[in-house]
């Protein structure tokens, strides 16, 4: 056999990571690029313009490593005249993609296959030489090979992640061909720098890393690694991925976070109709100082779609956006756009008095009034209301400051007026007599309410009362038929101030969902006229899901200490309470427990089917209530109902017709608008 010592293969300039990567759809360069370009349009422009900058950076990192490896053969000598190889092995890689269609390529005889050091040398390390050993496929001892199945198995070799260079060198020998893959493992990882990274945790950056100190450096492990650097981020929404990766001598690894801080954030109105740029009548640090995304922090998908959420609930804007867009340095710009909904206007309406159960219109009550969501454009609520009903009637005004300014702790003041009459037959009207008397208040105070964490809120307030009772000719009195007291001070009216505590947790805000309220009210005594008394009052609600039905528990329960006026004690029975006894008809005293469960389920649409079964009492406090107005009527003090009805979404809230029997056989249609209390 002739000698071809002049024969060898050369390396050439094919880079590996970039096709690596194109081969590797997990890459975390591409994976966080495909998720964040496709989490909305507006963000794949910010996405396009953030990539562009850190591809540019990549691949000058790239073009400095020694990720390189050789999949070129070529030929040196006068080997190409007399060895039947010279056609083969003067195939560049240009050439070779145009002889793939080609059904026949020639083959040369392969004796030997071997994996060296880049100095022909035995590797080191025996396991690094098996893993290259292993990633061969085609190239195997007496085979015939081809200049793409040589290829192929350079490319499987770096694949395998334990390389930076890998050569296919040639040799004769008197036995035939050597193969010889000469290749260049990477370093040891010694330590990890990693630039720009502001809001990534280091614990989590180490945790990833940690597995690999020591040991070779393994591109595919080095992948999973950024890849869930890259998932850190993309799962809490920022706008944020590793845009460069270099090993850098002596094993430490280099990795450039580019994340993209907020810069600047605006307000652009939009006209409702025209969808053109208008001007506002809402101030705009009213609206930024309600979003949580502020300058200078990495831009979040998720807190920017909170945020939207965030002003809708102001209820003065009928439709938010925001559009991030790419600035100077790799930051982002936030324009939010934002449709103002009609601030102010008038309205009407209709609705059931549960306390009114005879006469002909049943408690219908009628309603008017005006309303502005913005006043002096600080999202400030003012409502001006009148309901006027059989019996009752209510006149009030609300001024509501949703968020006092220059409190960071989001505190909201409630300013109230009220003129209010209401039926006295709760607790004071049966059959006998005494079915037509009213209670008059007029009430004025102060409210504050803030968050006190997550789901709970709390409210303090101080509120004035004025209150009476009259008869049907509208003429105040102090005792009932029964010459029973009707007011505390025994006077024509009772005045009240009271200090009121409130604090509630709510669960998702949905009906279904869990619910508790514990409400405290202190009566001041100022004056001496004035009464004194303590009052506590708490509800819990609970739903559960049960296949397609859910099942609602609520309770209730309060009690009062001190002197107090008659009208001021609970109620028992009624739509809201004991359903299948009139309003109040269970018991009126100074302690009480209702509980309620149902089951409601679907029926068709918006209709629901519910089962229902309620029991109040007054835990025997009726005789305690003054002039025992309970006893005198012959009010059991405690009673249960039971019954079915049908619920029907509407735009008022939901309609609610019952249907229920009570312990005493008796028979009640009830009709109500809205959940229970």
């Amino acid at each position: 056999m002739f000698r071809n010592d002049d024969v060898c293969i050369v390396s050439s300039s094919i880079k590996i990571p970039l096709p690596y990567i194109s081969k590797r759809p997990t890459c975390p360069l591409r994976t966080a690029h495909s998720h964040i370009a496709n989490a909305t349009n507006s963000i794949a422009q910010l996405v396009n313009s953030f990539t562009s900058h850190s591809t540019e950076l990549t691949r000058s990192v790239l073009q400095k490593s020694s990720l390189l490896c050789s999949a070129t053969l070529s030929l040196t000598g006068d080997l190409e005249r007399k060895c039947p190889i010279r056609r083969l092995a003067s195939l560049s890689l240009a050439e070779e993609a145009q002889q793939k269609a080609r059904q026949n390529e020639e083959r040369v005889l392969i004796s030997e296959v071997l994996v060296r050091n880049k100095d022909g040398e035995e590797l080191e390390r025996k396991d690094l030489e098996a893993e290259a050993a292993q990633a061969l496929k085609a190239c195997r001892p007496n085979s015939a090979l081809t200049v793409r199945e040589v290829q192929e198995d350079v490319h499987r070799i770096i694949n395998s992640g334990y390389f930076s260079s890998c050569m296919p060198v040639a040799v004769d020998t008197r036995d035939g061909i050597r193969l010889v893959f000469q290749v260049e493992p990477n370093q040891e990882f010694q330590g990890l720098v990693c630039e720009g990274a502001n809001v990534l945790p280091a614990k989590f950056l180490e945790d990833s890393m940690r597995d690999g100190y020591g040991k070779i450096i393994n591109l595919r492990r080095l992948d999973e690694a950024l890849s869930s650097i890259n998932n850190w981020y993309m799962e809490r929404g920022l706008f944020a991925m590793v845009s460069a990766v270099e090993i850098l001598s002596g094993g430490i690894l280099r990795l450039q976070v580019s994340e993209a801080e907020v810069d600047n954030i605006s307000i652009r109105f939009l006209d409702r109709k025209t969808g053109e740029t208008t001007m506002g009548k809402t101030k705009p640090e009213t609206i930024l100082r309600q979003i949580t995304t502020k300058k200078g922090q990495v831009y979040s998908m998720l807190e920017g779609k909170r945020d939207v959420e965030t002003v809708l609930t102001m209820g003065i804007m009928e439709d938010v956006s925001i559009i991030p867009q790419p600035a100077d340095t790799g930051k982002v710009d936030l324009v939010m756009n934002v449709v103002e909904r009609p601030s102010g206007g008038f309205s009407a309406g209709g609705g059931i008095s549960s306390g009114i159960t005879n006469g002909p219109l049943r408690g219908l009550i009628g309603s008017f009034a005006y309303s502005h969501r913005n006043v002096f454009g600080k999202n400030q609520k003012l409502n001006i209301s009148l309901e006027r009903g059989q019996i009752d009637s209510v006149y009030r005004i609300n001024y509501t400051d949703p968020w006092i300014q220059g409190d960071d702790k989001r505190t909201s003041r409630t300013i109230m007026i009220q003129n209010s009459r209401t039926p006295g037959t709760i607790v004071h009207g049966n059959a006998d007599g005494n079915g037509s008397l009213t209670i008059g208040r007029i009430t004025g105070g102060i409210e504050f309410s803030r968050p006190i964490r997550p789901k709970w809120s709390g409210t303090v307030g101080l509120v004035f009362q004025h209150a009476g009772v009259r008869d049907e000719q509208g003429i105040p009195i102090i005792k009932d038929c029964y010459s029973s007291p009707l007011t505390a001070s025994g006077n024509t009216h009772d005045d009240t101030l009271l200090a009121k505590l409130e604090t509630v947790y709510t669960g998702s805000g949905d009906h279904g969902s869990s619910m508790f309220v514990l409400n405290m009210e202190k009566g001041l005594p100022l004056l001496p006229e004035w009464l004194s008394f303590t009052r506590v009052n708490a509800r819990a609600r609970k739903g559960v899901e049960i296949g397609p039905a859910r099942l609602h528990l609520s309770i209730s329960g309060g009690h009062v200490v001190g002197n107090f006026s008659p009208y001021e004690a609970f109620a028992i029975g009624g739509t809201n309470s004991v359903r299948g006894y009139e309003e109040g008809s269970v018991g009126s005293g100074r302690s009480y427990v209702v509980g309620s469960g149902e089951v409601s389920f679907p029926v068709y649409g918006p209709v629901e089917g519910v089962i229902f079964s309620d029991y109040g009492t007054d835990l025997g406090s009726g005789p305690t209530v003054p002039g025992d107005p309970a006893g005198a009527r012959k009010k059991p003090g405690s009673g249960y109902g039971y019954g079915f009805g049908i619920r029907v979404e509407s735009p008022l809230g939901p309609l609610r017709l019952e249907y229920a029997f009570n312990d005493k056989q008796d028979k009640r249609f009830h009709f109500g608008v809205g959940h229970r209390n």
